[in-house]
């Protein structure tokens, strides 16, 4: 049996952290051993709809204290990519406060005059016109980008289309598919490795869905744990050729490495 140190944890939010507004057990104790510890950490989301400052503040009502610059999205990612591809680039967005503000702070233009791409995000409001607009630009040499490839997103009324579905509908409408910046593409978890001065064989990735977190971690080299507090169960991870290091019943587990640092496999 090995032993291996982990210095830098990251760490998916909904169901490893919180489930809608409701801590997970065990999801505060977990970061505040962290901080104690002076462990690095980032927590990662695909929702790109949200700012840090956001999504730190409903961390903080439901009891779990995380800085808004201990929180990466796709959003950010996406942000991050384009600016070092095409620098003080222009860009046609869908999307939300999130989004536009990361991109914005990365020193993009946002227009739909000639844009270098049409990027793609999250929001409750998707229209048949700005769709429209999406497509005739790519048509017209914009490149295409997508937040993230998740094709639904949960609501307390149910499963609701995400930013994979709505890039489908424009793939068939401009026979071009997008570049998708969130997880699994390990470009996710490289750009928050860099955030936090990580390396890929002392950092943990801990999340509830094997097709984007523990695939992801798995093709970033990261040691990965997979809680069963969201998503993924524990019969459906045996359908999948690929494999997390360990399967926990929640993060409430992992306290204990976290306070270590080191973990048998």
């Amino acid at each position: 049996m090995a032993v291996k140190k982990i210095e830098t944890w990251l760490t998916d939010m909904d169901g490893v952290l919180v489930h809608e507004n409701t801590a997970l057990p065990g999801a505060a104790e977990f970061i505040d051993t962290l901080k104690r510890n002076n462990r690095q950490y980032l927590v990662l989301t695909n929702n790109p709809i949200y700012t840090p400052r956001d999504l730190s503040a409903r961390l903080g009502r439901s009891g779990i204290d995380v800085p808004e610059d201990r929180i990466w999205t796709s959003a950010l990612a996406t942000a991050d990519f384009v600016s070092r591809t095409m620098p003080q680039g222009s860009a046609y967005v869908i999307g939300e406060a999130g989004l536009t503000t990361a991109l914005h702070e990365a020193g993009f233009i946002l227009s739909d005059i000639n844009p270098d791409y049409v990027i793609l995000g999250e929001t409750r409001t998707y229209s048949f016109e700005s769709i429209t607009t999406a497509i005739r630009l790519i048509l017209g040499g914009a490149r295409f980008i997508c937040t993230n490839p998740d094709a639904t997103g949960p609501s307390e009324n149910g499963v609701l289309p995400a930013a994979g579905a709505v890039a489908a509908l424009v793939t068939k409408a401009t026979n071009r598919e997008p570049y998708f910046v969130g997880k699994p593409n390990p470009i996710m978890f490289r750009t928050a490795l860099n955030r936090v001065g990580g390396h890929s064989e002392t950092t943990a990735m801990i999340g509830d869905r094997m097709d984007t977190d523990v695939v992801a971690g798995v093709e970033a080299g990261l040691n990965t744990f997979l809680v069963l507090t969201g998503i993924t169960t524990q019969s459906e991870v045996e359908t999948f050729p690929y494999r997390p290091d360990q399967v926990v019943n929640s993060i409430q587990d992992l306290i204990d490495i976290a306070e270590s640092g080191v973990v048998e496999f």
